[in-house]
């Protein structure tokens, strides 16, 4: 199952299904201005939009949609670039396919005591957006302005699109030899021979379907793994210890404002 994990920074399309972004025929492109940026943003933001272009994420646009581009801080300081599309959202029809309850799902893992996880690389971009809506994707940058030709994040019905392809690809296979939280997939089972045949299927239906999987982040045949944010195993359930954490060493809220935070935090 070699074609099923990816090597490369390219990320391989599915034919399964194509991203729609329905909108009301009245409704008039939404054409925003960019947002201000320092040079050394400027310089962030051209070297990942000239790697999208290498990886054929995006193109060039000639839209009368533009969103504006933001950086995001991720944990370890670096930026992200992410698409602000809340005024594309506010006119979208919403996709109200649904999410699994994250209670359910950990509750079918419990009499399990072998696990295999499999996370898709770059999950959303191997679903192209439909060629008619491409143009609603355009976002506006200091060089130009430029359109996604696979499913970036924040769009509203992003999330909806994703978990209905992966239930496709899995169908029959999810709740009975595997669990599926959007680009998350756990391989559950009571035997390792059992497990060997259930991750073997999986993989296929996945090779099927022409999706990639990272594997720095796969884990086969373990006894416990995260999940979710919990620690699944042969003996249980139970939270992650650094999520539980936060929440021990989290200040006493002294106010409204930090009491909801916390709660927050906590939920």
């Amino acid at each position: 199952y070699a074609s099923c994990f990816s090597t490369s920074s390219k990320v391989q399309r599915t034919s399964i299904t194509k991203h729609r972004i329905i909108i009301d025929q009245s409704v008039r492109p939404i054409c925003q201005r960019l947002y201000r940026v320092s040079s050394k943003e400027r310089e962030v933001i051209r070297g990942q939009v000239e790697e999208m272009l290498r990886d054929d994420v995006i193109q060039p646009s000639a839209s009368p949609w533009a969103s504006p581009e933001v950086l995001v801080k991720k944990k370890d300081q670096t930026l992200r670039f992410c698409v602000d599309y809340r005024k594309l959202n506010v006119v979208t029809k919403r996709d109200v396919y649904p999410l699994p309850r994250i209670d359910d799902t950990l509750d079918r893992l419990r009499d399990a005591k072998f696990f295999s996880s499999l996370d898709l690389k770059s999950g959303y971009w191997q679903i192209e957006v439909d060629e008619r809506d491409r143009e609603k994707t355009a976002f506006v940058t200091p060089d130009g302005l430029y359109e996604f030709k696979v499913l970036p994040f924040g769009l509203c019905s992003a999330p909806a699109t994703f978990q209905r392809m992966m239930d496709t690809v899995l169908s029959g296979l999810k709740w009975q030899s595997c669990l599926v939280y959007l680009d998350d997939v756990v391989i559950f089972s009571a035997t390792f021979d059992q497990h060997v045949e259930r991750l073997r299927t999986v993989l296929e239906a996945i090779s099927s379907a022409g999706l990639t999987i990272k594997p720095q982040k796969c884990h086969f045949g373990f006894h416990e793994l995260l999940f979710l944010g919990h620690v699944v195993s042969s003996e249980g359930i139970r939270p992650d210890s650094e999520k539980t954490a936060a929440v021990q060493k989290y200040p006493r809220p002294t106010d409204k404002r930090a009491a909801r935070q916390f709660l927050g935090l906590c939920a």
